[in-house]
């Protein structure tokens, strides 16, 4: 699958700007472009350069010249594709970019597909696998969280832990393989004592990077968080409130939200996407059911609701309000509910310790006045067990990987199993094969071109 042609892309945002960079990578990149530059300070070849140098020159195409830009120049195998890599920096006008693309389209280059710089540097070894989709992750990341897990993975973390116990079992594995090579002798070169040693510190770490995936899967998507309440209630405000704008339309009158309105914000590192929902109530407005429909979807899709109610109409709807609440906890008992009694700014203590004492889990709050704000967005973030991203441990974040630790686990299972059993040599080796070939598929060791396929056709062309 490895390509010896060169390849060209536009390697930052396409759009205007102040700069643009060009990047070529393949056996005739540097002569390429060497071809069409001019070196302001002197004649020079770009090819009779040093790795890793910048140059100061002109593009031109015959004697018209393009624009004056920097050249750098990165020789193999020291570069990011493992293959002479040229980065242009050129003036960010549309047409100066195509017209470099363009020129050096006809002396040889072809535009680069999705993610293929990235895919050279896999195929040539630069990084395996799970580092190369951890450079998608990165550029992907828009909060701490998410850009801490996708460098601790681009640094090879998460597979060199694979890698190491892949290495134990492949050594294992060979001692096996050699007991069946003298099977009428009745040898056992595997020491089975330590072999159960590996396999339970292998059972260990599977399991605990199996669970972390329950936490990568919401650093890297975001937490959907549903507010709901009757209307009027301060929905609305409260989002405003989170979002520290004036996002959503705040009115007196019932029922203003007929659609529900989202938006995103990182706290503590983590993204949390908040839903302002329409109002629950019984109505005939044909508009607004359809509103108060939406909001039991997005209840669904929420992984927290924030149940949110008027301190000021407690003593009227107290009774109402605690059947509300059972149906929601009955109808998804597995998703967190936060309870909070917006407007305290309106009521006074007596009341406040009323709702308190009826609702212990209550939190108080003033949207309006940002009042218990902060208060809340702890309480969100103590939702999330975030110790193992703290501790700067190894965070599955990539549903592909976590499939595969899924089937290594199964077959370390059966593995043990045949361990305990007293399972003869040539039965353990085939599921001890079957665990390598799926550690294997996450560090890339065993993969196909479909696979590769799939990957890198959700990358951005340039990367």
């Amino acid at each position: 699958m490895i390509q010896q042609d060169t390849i060209i892309a536009l390697a930052t945002a396409s759009g205007s700007g102040a700069i643009a960079v060009i990047r070529l990578s393949g056996n005739d990149a540097i002569a390429i472009v060497d071809a069409h530059f001019t070196s302001v300070v002197k004649k020079k070849s770009l090819q009779k350069q040093k790795t890793h140098t910048i140059h100061l020159g002109h593009i031109v195409d015959d004697k018209r010249v393009i624009d004056e830009v920097l050249v750098s120049v990165f020789k193999n195998p020291n570069s990011y594709t493992g293959e002479d890599v040229v980065e242009i920096s050129c003036h960010g006008s549309l047409y100066i970019q195509q017209e470099i693309i363009q020129l050096f389209l006809r002396k040889g280059c072809r535009m680069a597909n999705a993610g293929e710089f990235t895919l050279r540097a896999f195929l040539n070894g630069k990084l395996d696998l799970s580092q190369a989709e951890a450079v998608a992750d990165l550029i992907a990341s828009d909060n701490e969280a998410s850009h801490q897990v996708a460098m601790q993975q681009m640094r090879g973390g998460f597979s060199s832990e694979i890698s190491k116990l892949r290495e134990e079992l492949i050594n294992f594995a060979s001692l096996i393989e050699l007991e069946l090579d003298f099977a009428e002798e009745d040898v056992e070169f595997a020491d089975r004592s330590q072999f159960k040693a590996l396999v339970d510190r292998i059972t260990f770490v599977l399991k605990r990077l199996i669970d972390s995936f329950a936490v990568g899967n919401v650093i890297k998507n975001g937490i959907p968080v549903a507010i709901v309440g009757e209307p009027n209630v301060g929905k609305s405000t409260l989002l405003n409130a989170l979002l520290n704008e004036e996002r959503a339309i705040v009115s007196e009158i019932a029922g203003t939200t007929r659609d529900t309105i989202e938006d995103e914000i990182s706290i503590g590192g983590i993204g949390f996407r908040f839903i302002d929902t329409a109002g629950i109530r019984d109505t005939k407005d044909v508009v607004e059911s359809i509103g108060i429909k939406k909001t039991f979807e997005k209840i669904d899709q929420a992984q927290v609701v924030i149940y949110l109610f008027d301190a000021d109409d407690f003593k009227d709807q107290r009774s109402a309000l605690k059947v509300e609440l059972e149906k929601i906890k009955n109808k998804y008992p597995q998703k967190p509910l936060l309870v909070i009694a917006n407007k305290i700014d309106k009521v006074d203590d007596i009341l406040i310790s009323k709702i308190q004492s009826d609702i212990p889990e209550i939190k108080l709050l003033s949207a309006k006045t940002g009042f218990g704000v902060e208060q809340l967005t702890n309480s969100l973030l103590d939702l999330i067990n975030t110790g193992a991203l703290r501790n700067n441990e190894t965070i599955v974040t990539n549903s592909r990987h976590y499939d595969a630790l899924l089937k290594a686990f199964e077959e370390i299972q059966k593995v043990k199993h045949g361990l305990e059993s007293d399972l003869s040599g040539d039965l353990l080796a085939i599921d001890i094969r079957q665990a390598l070939y799926h550690f294997g598929e996450i560090t890339g060791e065993i993969t196909n071109d479909d696979l590769l396929g799939n990957i890198f056709a959700n990358f951005c062309i340039g990367k």
